[in-house]
């Protein structure tokens, strides 16, 4: 089944042109059928690819869905046009009023913040109690991640002496998990953050599990017990050259940067990366949008949340 967007949304023609069954407006109108809401507070600076990489992942299920993009009202995008946020974008007075089946918050270039130093701290805190009540599930990303973890019970983030880049070899944690239905023994995941959470923090929590973790990366999934609440500290969403981006960005700005690790062929900057964790991130969304989200909500949306 297709993912629901604008019709004029840029990356409307990247999903089609990736064969991404993609429903504009007008279509999905007529269909007698009510879509799962998905939520997506985008709190990246480059905004328009990683909604792209997001649409990317929730439209490959058999699952109808409709997105609902959300920025920040208490800051000002340095790095995406005022006309892509006004035509595209709601802000959160616009939706506190309503219910979404699901509910993802990216990752930010903040972590060398504290939390409370962040200029959306106090409405990124709102938002994410009103996730409590009015969302099924939510899905919270890197920094996202630490966020929601941070807020909602305390869990500290620690700098790293070195940034945690490349893509790492994971394992599964908790056996049985459904939103681990079908992943391999090992898998890959590209993780990029200068912070980290520890599993003491979160094992000091009865009501957080881990899921997820790797030798070299640490803590990857950490969840609530009922799988309202998600915590995924790696970028599953990345595009094969997101990691190349970061890299030659950082060089380009004379910063101390090492190669990320398990990326280049080689480890020849030169070579072409490939992609080694697209079919895990495939079934890591579409098993969050089956088990967490269309499972678990209630067809009159709000009724049961």
């Amino acid at each position: 089944m297709p993912i629901k967007i604008p019709d004029s949304l840029p990356a409307k023609e990247i999903l089609m042109n990736e064969n991404i069954f993609v429903m504009d407006e007008s279509t999905a109108y007529h269909q007698d059928i009510r879509p799962l809401r998905i939520g997506i507070l985008n709190l990246m600076p480059t905004k328009e690819t990683t909604e792209t990489q997001l649409l990317r992942l929730i439209g490959n299920t058999p699952l109808q869905v409709e997105a609902v993009l959300i920025h920040p009202k208490t800051h000002t995008s340095k790095n995406t046009s005022f006309e892509h946020l006004e035509s595209f974008y709601k802000t959160f007075d616009e939706v506190a009023h309503q219910y979404f089946d699901g509910f993802i918050i990216t990752g930010a270039p903040v972590e060398h913040l504290p939390f409370e130093e962040v200029t959306y701290w106090e409405e990124l805190k709102d938002i994410m109690d009103w996730t409590r009540r009015h969302v099924t599930s939510t899905f919270h990303i890197c920094w996202g991640s630490q966020a929601g973890l941070y807020h909602h019970f305390g869990v500290p983030k620690y700098d790293l002496d070195e940034k945690i880049f490349g893509v790492f070899p994971h394992t599964i944690t908790k056996r049985n998990v459904p939103l681990l239905r079908g992943f391999d023994e090992q898998f890959y995941v590209p993780q990029s953050r200068h912070t980290d959470v520890r599993r003491e923090d979160i094992e000091a929590h009865p009501e957080l599990e881990i899921w997820s973790e790797s030798d070299d990366a640490g803590v990857y999934i950490a969840a609530t017990q009922d799988g309202k609440q998600i915590f995924v500290t790696g970028h599953s969403e990345y595009d094969p050259y997101t990691l190349k981006w970061e890299y030659d960005r950082d060089k380009a700005k004379g910063l101390r940067v090492n190669l990320p690790k398990n990326y280049f062929p080689g480890d020849d900057p030169t070579r072409v990366p490939l992609s080694s964790w697209r079919a895990h991130a495939n079934l890591l969304y579409s098993n969050w949008l089956n088990y967490y989200v269309y499972q678990q909500t209630p067809y009159d949306l709000g009724a049961g949340i």
